[in-house]
């Protein structure tokens, strides 16, 4: 081996020989690279178009017309022309005031004579009247009882 050979430098014995052992690895990695660009523009445009749309309007008239009767039943919803007529009943209790004979209370008088004897106080009062008659007239006395 010559001298200037870099595997000569290698050997450090006379008999010996050492032999590097080298591994090569991968390093691979990414990058981005630009190559060009892309420019997006937005336009809007507007326009304006006359558009006839048919809408429906409905109104309705609501009128309570006060009936006040009697009726035997309800009666049913009904139409007469475009007009719808609902009943509104009502239940109302009826009172009728009649006269009704209960029953009748009988009441008898008997009159009975019958005697008892009884002591009674009677008082009777009685006058006495005297006159007497002056002197020019004569004396006299009159007793009336």
């Amino acid at each position: 081996m010559p001298a200037d050979d870099p595997r000569a430098t290698l050997c450090n014995d006379e008999n010996r020989i050492v032999v590097p052992i080298i591994e090569e690895t991968l390093d691979v990695r990414k990058r981005i690279v630009e190559t060009g660009k892309v420019r997006i523009t937005k336009t809007v445009t507007e326009r304006e178009e006359v558009v006839d749309i048919p809408f429906l309007r409905t109104e309705v008239d609501v009128r309570h017309v006060p009936i006040d009767r009697f009726v035997d039943a309800a009666p049913p919803i009904r139409h007469e022309g475009d007009v719808m007529i609902i009943p509104v009943m009502e239940e109302v209790l009826v009172v009728e005031k009649r006269l009704k004979l209960k029953e009748e209370i009988h009441v008898t008088h008997r009159q009975t004579e019958y005697h008892d004897t009884q002591t009674v106080v009677l008082r009777r009062e009685s006058v006495s009247e005297d006159r007497v008659v002056s002197a020019d007239y004569g004396e006299q006395s009159i007793s009336s009882s």
